[in-house]
């Protein structure tokens, strides 16, 4: 069984590596074969998640950057909250490129087994990203 820290710093690590350098490999590392997303609705599998992660990482292509704001661990679960920042140069879900500057907050909670993260709950402020690109009025 993992320390609280050492959970501290594996979810650190797939968070950074995924999303400010692009290293989607990281999930076949540190992503548990069965794992799911909820974001709110499940996302099954390593395969999953590379597709949902995908999808943020082609929206804002240039300058994606996650800052955690806060990071605790008790026993397997580890919490996270984050600042991302990137401009929409690329499309999201159908929705073209605006070029705006945007701005959202996320947080999530991640259960870890035998070094692996298992499962992940997951919120990012949705409403305010589609405001931020133009297709809800703000």
């Amino acid at each position: 069984m993992m320390s609280a820290s050492e959970n501290e710093a594996l979810v650190r690590r797939f968070l950074e590596e995924a999303y400010n350098r692009g290293n989607l490999a990281v999930g076949d590392e540190l992503l548990a074969e069965n794992c799911v997303f909820y974001t709110p609705a499940p996302i099954p599998g390593i395969a999953g998640w590379k597709q949902f992660a995908t999808a943020f990482l082609t929206a804002f292509p240039d300058d994606m950057q996650v800052t955690i704001d806060d990071l605790f661990a008790v026993g397997d679960k580890v919490t996270a909250r984050w600042t991302a920042r990137g401009t929409h140069n690329g499309p999201l879900r159908g929705i073209p490129p605006s070029g705006n500057q945007v701005t959202w907050l996320g947080m999530a909670i991640y259960s870890l087994s035998d070094g692996k993260i298992t499962e992940v709950w997951g919120l990012n402020d949705a409403l305010g990203i589609m405001q931020q690109v133009g297709v809800i009025p703000s």
